[in-house]
């Protein structure tokens, strides 16, 4: 619920929606549980089974709920834009915004133009594609040009990318 700055939960069944996670108030404070941790516009989400990962956007970060406790950390990001490589919160983001996982990994777009991967394991953050100036092209690594990609999957092999202004769904193999 980015305008919210809150994580809902949606039971199906039912369709009963709770909060599972922010105060509604923008900011960024971790372990803490539930409505007492807060987000500034939280865009993606996506889940291991275990934990949610979010692409806590305005914040510039990546946190990490788990489910079964709704405790909330950071595990990547400085909290101040740009764009870094690092590990934990000394790799930098920014406006983090689609996120997907393949269990190892987390795999992230930013408005910086990339796509960065986060080992889970350790908090190790590299730039997967994107050179980190606007424009299209195909190619490996920082040869792929992209212009604000936003969403992300992956189907197990292949990762698929929304190139928002590019206007292109486009695949990494």
């Amino acid at each position: 619920d980015k305008v919210s700055h809150k994580i809902r939960k949606i039971v199906i069944s039912t369709g009963v929606v709770t909060t599972l996670a922010g105060s509604g108030s923008a900011g960024s404070t971790d372990h803490n549980t539930g409505i007492s941790a807060t987000f500034r516009k939280p865009a993606g989400i996506t889940t291991d089974g275990t934990n949610l990962y979010v692409a806590d956007t305005d914040n510039h970060l990546i946190r990490k709920i788990v489910i079964s406790t709704g405790v909330v950390s950071t595990i990547a990001g400085s909290g101040s834009p740009g764009s870094a490589n690092g590990t934990g919160t000394s790799a930098i983001f920014k406006y983090p915004e689609g996120i997907t996982t393949d269990g190892t990994n987390l795999y992230v777009t930013e408005v910086a133009h990339k796509i960065r991967k986060i080992v889970i394991a350790t908090g190790a953050v590299t730039t997967l594609a994107g050179s980190g100036s606007p424009g299209f092209a195909d190619g490996t690594g920082p040869s792929a040009i992209f212009r604000k990609p936003k969403g992300i999957t992956t189907d197990g092999t292949n990762l698929y990318v929304a190139d928002r202004k590019n206007h292109r769904i486009r695949k990494i193999v």
